[in-house]
């Protein structure tokens, strides 16, 4: 049964990974930092192979991980499979907004990433990224 924690608890756990980004990139305006929290989780989906991404998607909040696979088809080969590819696909989702830099977005949420999963988790999926886009994780 549905218990309004749940919802409650879901929406908090979203909403501190939004606050934490927008920290991160020292932003105010919360549905950009939303956009582009979303457009790197999708960007990262899409350069991992669907054992990875379904893997990565476990690992994230109920109510972000909904978002994480709208729109993902896991029998499409991935398509973000190099360093511009995957930019533009973040720059993309914040509407090319030319304020946004795709890279800093990308090192802020895998940054995050970072922060939320083991050290081991974090090597398991750097090492599923396409080899252009290791650079883009934290060290």
């Amino acid at each position: 049964m549905f218990v309004s924690h749940d919802l409650t608890y879901a929406l908090q756990a979203t909403q501190n990974w939004v606050s934490d980004l927008a920290w991160r990139l020292r932003w105010h305006d919360r549905e950009r930092v939303f956009l582009a929290l979303i457009a790197t989780l999708h960007a990262l989906r899409d350069c991992l192979g669907r054992d990875e991404a379904v893997y990565m998607g476990a690992r994230l909040p109920a109510l972000l991980r909904g978002f994480y696979y709208e729109g993902w088809h896991p029998g499409r080969r991935a398509i973000a499979r190099n360093r511009n590819s995957f930019l533009d696909r973040i720059h993309d989702g914040v509407h090319r907004d030319p304020a946004v830099d795709p890279e800093e977005v990308a090192r802020s949420v895998l940054g995050q990433l970072a922060d939320r999963l083991s050290a081991a988790e974090i090597e398991e999926a750097k090492a599923a990224t396409p080899k252009p886009l290791h650079d883009l994780w934290p060290d």
